[in-house]
């Protein structure tokens, strides 16, 4: 391509290479944690980035069963949801909804920083979380991601 021609090009999902990335999520605080993963599942940190395409990495979070929480979060903090009923708010405290299941809170912070729309869902699948450090994915060699 001539480098003076000043037109953009837009990346194709043919022409796109993902890699897996394993991030480990020990002692990181969960939003930065969770907009660093936000950023590499849309693909921000490409430099074909094109915010039509899925062309983000594939992202795999271990050890979801020691992340962070500042302040007073572990007590205040509450995820509130709408049954469609009269009455029908329900409400769940972060602290009940970690000793369920961990995996949950990182999908739940990671899905709302996402776009709102069929690419947002399709892109979240890419999100692979795990509490201990053993996983399944094995095969595809994933990379270590060094998180500061």
């Amino acid at each position: 391509m001539d480098p003076l021609s000043l037109k953009t090009a837009s990346s194709k999902r043919s022409s796109i290479v993902k890699s897996w990335v394993i991030m480990d999520a020990t002692n990181q605080i969960l939003g930065r944690f969770s907009s660093r993963i936000a950023s590499i599942i849309i693909g921000k940190h490409k430099p074909f980035f094109s915010p039509h395409v899925d062309c983000g990495d594939y992202v795999i979070v271990i050890n979801s069963n020691s992340i962070r929480l500042t302040g007073k979060k572990w007590n205040h903090k509450k995820y509130i949801r709408y049954t469609g009923y009269p009455g029908g708010r329900k409400v769940t405290l972060v602290k009940n909804l970690f000793n369920k299941d961990s995996r949950i809170l990182i999908y739940k912070a990671v899905k709302g920083m996402l776009p709102k729309n069929r690419l947002g869902r399709s892109v979240l699948k890419n999100l692979h979380v795990y509490q201990k450090s053993n996983h399944k994915h094995k095969a595809q060699k994933p990379i270590l991601f060094k998180s500061n």
